[in-house]
């Protein structure tokens, strides 16, 4: 394999959470006067740190939302993620071939520490990663589509940038790996593919993945 590290995005890339957050955060949205639609939230909010929900309703509407806004929202994602979530379709499957092939690999998610966790530890993703390879916004100040996050786990995982690959789905996940200077690999399965359109590569099937990184 030609890259020495495989960063991967968590939610929808390793697990199927997207159609579940962004139903609740359009409608919890909604609920407080924001209306917004399911697809509005995936074109504005998909693969972005918390920040960004906060930073656009108050630019749009010049209203603040709730400071117990990220709680409650992630109490009720949290609650229908141990209801509804799986793992995305041939995600273990990759993985498995990584760990054959002795390729490193880590997670780097504009989601919390414990958003990471709680969706790892209900679709037994978890058993797949060390507490060491799994990296936040939370441990950066900028979230995607800032290049950050990517350059903190190449840092940490000991490679250099030129020698990763981001597999993201979103538009900000792609930007931000390009302005990491990394290869970034996007996956179409839920996004349409014009959005990734800076990837360097485009799939749509998981378990498509490790043969194109070849």
């Amino acid at each position: 394999m030609r890259y020495d590290l495989v960063i991967f995005d968590n939610d929808g890339v390793l697990v199927d959470s997207e159609p579940i957050s962004n139903r609740l955060l359009a409608g919890y949205l909604t609920e407080l006067g924001h209306p917004t639609s399911y697809e509005e939230s995936l074109r504005d909010y998909m693969g972005a740190a918390m920040h960004r929900v906060h930073d656009l309703v108050e630019e749009r509407t010049g209203q603040r939302l709730p400071d117990d806004f990220d709680d409650v929202f992630h109490a009720r994602v949290f609650a229908a993620f141990e209801r509804e979530l799986k793992p995305v379709a041939g995600a273990v499957d990759v993985l498995e071939r990584l760990v054959a092939d002795g390729v490193p690999y880590c997670v780097a998610s504009s989601g919390s520490h414990e958003r990471i966790r709680v969706g790892h530890r209900t679709t037994g993703l978890d058993e797949w990663f060390e507490e060491e390879w799994v990296f936040s916004s939370e441990d950066v100040g900028r979230g995607k589509p800032a290049p950050d996050l990517f350059l903190y786990a190449a840092e940490r995982m000991g490679v250099v940038p030129e020698k990763c690959v981001v597999v993201e789905d979103s538009p900000l996940g792609v930007q931000a790996a390009v302005a990491a200077g990394m290869d970034v690999y996007g996956f179409a399965a839920m996004t349409p593919v014009e959005r990734l359109s800076g990837a360097t590569r485009l799939f749509g099937d998981m378990r498509e993945l490790v043969d194109q990184l070849d």
